[in-house]
């Protein structure tokens, strides 16, 4: 299997459902599984809704760590596909190009990812 590689960025077609690629990364991380299947994660949260999962960048401010990566979750209604919110991490990742920390947070395992949602959700629904 290719590692991804910083500076990849996969293709995403929403709604077009394309084979898997096994040669394009690691389907068990977050980055890998978007490389492989052309699409974005999907998972179930632990409040029975359907979300989509995302690496998102943006500059940090700090001069020695000037990008940032988080996980933002696309919230989808039940029935036809509308969005219906979403929640974001704080930045994960950090570090001196945007392509190194996509890469970075890319290699996170789906499992975590899982995990980082279902604590996402948990702590709206006690906030």
């Amino acid at each position: 299997m290719a590692a991804e590689q910083p500076g990849d960025r996969p293709e995403v077609h929403h709604g077009h459902h394309h084979p898997p690629d096994h040669a394009a990364g690691d389907e068990r991380t977050l980055g890998g599984y978007m490389a492989v299947h052309k699409r974005p994660a999907a998972f179930e949260g632990v409040d029975g809704r359907s979300y989509s999962a995302d690496i998102l960048t943006d500059t940090t401010g700090d001069r020695a760590a000037h990008w940032g990566a988080y996980l933002f979750f696309v919230k989808w209604g039940q029935g036809e596909p509308e969005v219906q919110g979403h929640l974001e991490t704080a930045f994960l990742v950090t570090g001196a190009s945007e392509a190194v920390v996509r890469h970075q947070l890319g290699a996170m395992p789906l499992a975590t990812v899982k995990a980082t949602l279902d604590g996402l959700i948990r702590g709206v629904r006690d906030a």
